[in-house]
């Protein structure tokens, strides 16, 4: 499965500024990595006017806009998506997800903890809080934090993330039933995805298969 990590702390701590420091590195190096932000007040990237606009006020569930360099898809959904639901839209091929914000989900979590702004820890008592990222090393509300990084060397962060996280990745495997994400513990996705990879294998022209999509729908 695609490795995620959650980079959660209070407002204005500066997450996006650690994730933006994160994203530059893992670029340099060649990992190819998405991001996913979460906004409690909602959004709009369409504008006024434009066609596809234009389009989704004309009753389109699903927009798709496409340049020879990136593609946008609006859809609208009945319920706001989980985090879950949110990384199987995401191409299989990715190395790692950095999250911004979701500090409820079940995804490993790194804490932004800064000198004069956090008073106390959001994630202290969560088992998915892998570390803090800090400039208050000494500050006792991290006493007990086995992994502490410092707030200023993002290469440090990265580094601790390529070694624990995205060097131990699995072979991704992605399954959607009639539009709901398929959650399997590892082994059975180690199961599932070892024998579709098998079977297509077997096919002329297809013994060194890569990535390989399987849509089937049933009329």
């Amino acid at each position: 499965m695609i490795p995620v990590i959650s980079i959660v702390g209070s407002s204005d701590c500066g997450k996006t500024t650690l994730i933006e420091k994160l994203l530059k590195i893992f670029k340099e190096k060649n990992y190819k990595v998405a991001t996913i932000k979460h906004d409690v007040h909602g959004f709009n990237i369409d504008r006024e006017g434009k066609d596809t606009y234009r389009h989704k006020q004309a009753g389109a569930y699903s927009v798709v806009i496409s340049s020879p360099w990136q593609y946008a898809l609006i859809s609208d959904v009945e319920n706001e998506l989980s985090l879950d639901d949110l990384i199987f839209k995401l191409d299989l091929d990715i190395d790692l997800v950095l999250t911004e914000g979701f500090k409820s989900a079940n995804k490993p979590k790194i804490e932004i903890f800064r000198k004069g702004h956090s008073k106390e820890l959001l994630c202290k008592n969560n088992p998915t809080l892998i570390g803090v990222a800090t400039d208050d090393p000494e500050n006792p509300e991290l006493m007990n934090i086995k992994n502490i990084f410092n707030l200023n060397n993002p290469e440090e962060i990265a580094q601790f993330l390529i070694e624990h996280y995205i060097n131990k990745k699995k072979r991704n495997i992605q399954i959607t039933v009639d539009g709901v994400p398929v959650h399997m513990k590892d082994f059975v996705a180690d199961i599932v995805s070892s024998t579709i990879t098998s079977m297509i294998k077997a096919l002329k022209g297809c013994e060194n298969a890569k990535n390989i999509k399987i849509n089937i729908k049933d009329e």
